[in-house]
């Protein structure tokens, strides 16, 4: 480890004047921040569960898109890299349960829990990740308007709270029953005490554009799928049916096209699907269609949060889905992989 003294600097000063005398202070403040400065950037996840052997776990960050796969070994794992910016990561298990981790450039994270009670998991290691495990201690066996109320107090009042962004986006912009006009509301507070999140910046202006568009009906659409067919509600027909939003990188979006792909080839009759892509190009998702063989029509025009035909769905999240019924009316929003076959199974005895 280099030290660099108060006497070292007293001696530069009287040997070097001028520019001279800058550059060598800028040198030593240099030195001195490399050798005392931790990590350098680096977030690290230290991870420990009971009843798990050996697994294959997804960790993707929310705002990049970056995925990554953590390998589990006698129950334990780890995660290190670099990170330019704060962000939520989302730690995917198999059976598609979710665990939230917030990260701060240069920080590290004890993940310690039991897979068979993961709502109870301990995150420590800094004040946002353990608020947010007594928030999910609190909320384990509350009914949904319970915690979205506990939601929108802690937003109210910890709005400094990095746990604040994951808060607004699980329970009042993702769910069956969004409400972006309350998004909109509590993303005012959440940035007034964060005026330079970018982050929030950038979601805020999608609310604007989405407070307006829920509906209980789907709008009239006629848009350009990638084979360049012309895809419109006439579509969407059948007892159920289903606009699912992915990315090649939401591995939870992929979990979902995987279910729909196999109740659409258990009830071809009954069950009518159509994708809509966020990535920047079709390439990108493209792979993940023909590995599947999945033939339905997959909207992707490259321009992601700003396509007209995303705004026209009032679509904030990845991922997100909408189930219709034969007569285009909106069943639900942004079902999780177990409602989203029990509200299909549903619509087609009707």
């Amino acid at each position: 480890m280099i030290t660099i003294t108060p006497k070292c600097f007293v001696s530069s000063f009287r040997k070097w004047t001028g520019l001279t005398v800058m550059i060598s202070l800028i040198f030593h403040l240099s030195l001195l921040i490399c050798s005392c400065g931790g990590n350098n950037g680096r977030f690290k996840i230290e991870g420990q569960f009971k009843n798990m052997n050996q697994a294959e776990l997804y960790l993707y960050d929310i705002e990049s898109g970056q995925k990554d796969t953590i390998k589990v070994e006698n129950g334990a794992f780890t995660f290190d890299r670099e990170m330019k910016d704060t962000t939520t990561l989302i730690l995917l298990f198999p059976n598609y349960s979710e665990l939230p981790i917030l990260a701060r450039p240069g920080g590290k994270v004890k993940v310690k829990g039991d897979v068979s009670h993961l709502k109870e998991t301990k995150i420590e290691g800094n004040e946002e990740n353990e608020e947010l495990t007594a928030f999910r201690k609190k909320t384990n066996n509350m009914l949904p308007p319970q915690v979205r109320s506990e939601a929108r107090k802690f937003i109210t009042e910890h709005p400094k709270s990095l746990a604040c962004h994951y808060l607004l986006r699980r329970y009042f912009i993702l769910g069956t029953d969004p409400d972006y006009k309350e998004a909109s509301r509590l993303c005012d507070i959440i940035l007034k005490a964060q005026p330079g999140n970018m982050h929030l910046i950038r979601l805020r202006h999608q609310l604007e554009q989405l407070a307006g568009a829920q509906q209980p009906t789907l709008p009239p659409f006629s848009v350009t799928d990638t084979n360049g067919d012309t895809i419109t509600n006439a579509h969407l027909k059948s007892r159920a049916n289903v606009i699912q939003v992915w990315t090649h990188w939401c591995y939870p979006s992929q979990n979902m096209m995987a279910l729909l792909h196999r109740l659409q080839r258990e009830h071809p009759d009954s069950v009518a699907v159509m994708s809509l892509c966020l990535d920047a190009t079709p390439d990108e998702g493209r792979y993940e269609l023909q590995r599947d063989s999945i033939d339905w029509p997959n909207i992707c025009d490259g321009k992601m949060w700003n396509s007209p035909f995303v705004r026209l769905l009032g679509i904030a999240t990845v991922p997100a889905n909408i189930v219709c019924d034969s007569t285009g009316h909106i069943v639900a929003r942004n079902l999780e992989v177990a409602d989203m076959e029990k509200t299909i199974k549903e619509l087609i005895k009707k």
